[in-house]
């Protein structure tokens, strides 16, 4: 089940939304006939799914990296010293 470059860019355009509506309509019934095609898609779907969960990650990482640096570094005290007090006042 091998995906071409050109197969690979029209599910992404469909999953996107980005395709018009004549050939979103040519493209279902492409999967209809062709079940691969069907499952290409299905399978693009938990690719892109997992590659946004990884993102999310990955920036979750970053801004804990973040937050560290800005609230426990001697350089930055006077900073966290203010964002605290802001915040105490609510």
């Amino acid at each position: 089940m091998k995906t071409s470059w050109n197969e690979t860019r029209q599910i992404d355009a469909y999953l996107s939304g980005s395709m018009d509506t004549g050939n979103a309509l040519l493209f279902e019934v492409n999967m209809i006939l062709e079940p691969a095609l069907q499952d290409k898609a299905l399978w693009q779907i938990k690719a892109h799914t997992a590659i946004h969960q990884y993102g999310s990650i990955q920036l979750k990482k970053e801004i804990e990296a973040i937050h560290q640096k800005l609230f426990t570094a001697p350089e930055h005290t006077s900073f966290s010293q203010k964002i605290k007090r802001l915040f105490s006042n609510l």
